[in-house]
């Protein structure tokens, strides 16, 4: 009798795994913070406005979000997740590993790392070297790489203001970090062959930089306190918040729309989402989701989503996105070298 109550139970505990595994009617989305508030807007549109419920959508961070994204195959892991950068080849083949064999990549617009602070200070004109010298771990001083003494933005260009150094940014789970840490970090460190390529690699620790969570809200709610903090966040946050913030023009260009689809704002990235081809068909409202992603209602040159701050991709790049996306493109390893 205690085994046939035993095998009763597991039947009965498998049937509900089974169930919620293969039940779910709602689309499940993770990832970037900065694709955040596209993806939401987007998905108040569609359950609004479809036969669909209203997608379920979690700020992880990019990074999170591959991380849930590749856990596995099944229904109880994302159907897509949002990325404020490239997947990275190690990411594509954890996915490969454990069974996420087919996924397309989608584009969705360009962004730019906005450079923010408080409205009521004068203009500020910063470099890329200058922020590498202000976030750096360790710096070059007398010909040496030393950690990093500088307290005072005057300290790193003398030409800037007598303002401590005090700057609120991503963590490290974020895709804003990782492209940060790309197009101002790394490019700076390659120009200086004298220090092996070493400096400003790692972003100090001693509290000049806050990591501040993946809400970049909060770090607007900062800078309006805060006169003299920096923050560095998607270019829809400081479109959104103009009433509080101003954007820090770099290397001589301001992050405006026009110089950040131009490539001449040097922090500007593309955005992605990833999209789950197995779960197609299995979680009601997917196909429907993301070709509503892809209108030209929704990411046009007079697309909704460029109200709240994304910078569409160039009509011919739109095109060829939905055409990639109508053939369900499988994304492979070559794509991301």
């Amino acid at each position: 009798m205690k085994k046939l109550t035993t095998l009763v139970l597991s039947i009965i505990a498998l049937a509900a795994f089974t169930f919620s595994a293969h039940a779910r009617d709602q689309i499940r989305i993770v990832g970037s913070s900065t694709v955040y508030p596209f993806a939401s807007y987007v998905a108040e549109e569609f359950g609004a406005t479809g036969k669909f419920k209203t997608p379920i959508i979690e700020s992880t961070g990019s990074g999170g979000g591959h991380k849930l994204f590749a856990a596995g195959s099944d229904l109880n892991t994302p159907d897509i997740t949002n990325s404020s950068r490239r997947m990275k080849g190690s990411e594509f083949e954890l996915n490969m590993k454990t069974g996420n064999k087919e996924i397309t990549e989608v584009i969705i617009g360009y962004d730019g790392i906005a450079i923010a602070f408080n409205k009521s200070n004068p203009d500020l004109a910063l470099t890329k070297k200058d922020l590498a010298m202000a976030v750096a771990e360790e710096v070059p001083v007398n010909g040496k790489l030393v950690a990093n003494p500088y307290k005072y933005w005057d300290e790193v260009n003398s030409s800037l203001p007598h303002k401590k150094i005090v700057i609120y940014g991503p963590p490290t789970s974020s895709g804003t970090r990782d492209a940060f840490e790309e197009m101002v970090m790394e490019e700076v460190t390659h120009k200086m062959d004298e220090y092996g390529k070493k400096a400003y690699k790692k972003i100090r620790q001693d509290g000049a930089y806050i990591p501040a969570g993946e809400n970049d809200n909060l770090i607007v709610q900062k800078l309006a306190k805060d006169k003299d903090a920096i923050g560095i966040f998607g270019y829809s946050f400081l479109e959104e918040n103009g009433d509080r913030i101003k954007g820090a023009s770099v290397d001589g260009f301001a992050p405006t729309p026009a110089n950040i689809s131009s490539g001449k704002y040097p922090i500007s990235r593309s955005l992605y989402f990833y999209v789950k081809l197995g779960h197609i068909g299995m979680v009601p409202g997917m196909q429907e989701y993301v070709d509503q992603f892809l209108s030209e209602k929704m990411i046009g040159d007079k697309g909704l989503l460029k109200k709240i701050g994304l910078i569409p991709l160039p009509k011919a790049d739109r095109d060829a996105m939905r055409a990639r996306w109508a053939k369900h493109q499988n994304l492979t390893l070559k794509d991301l070298k």
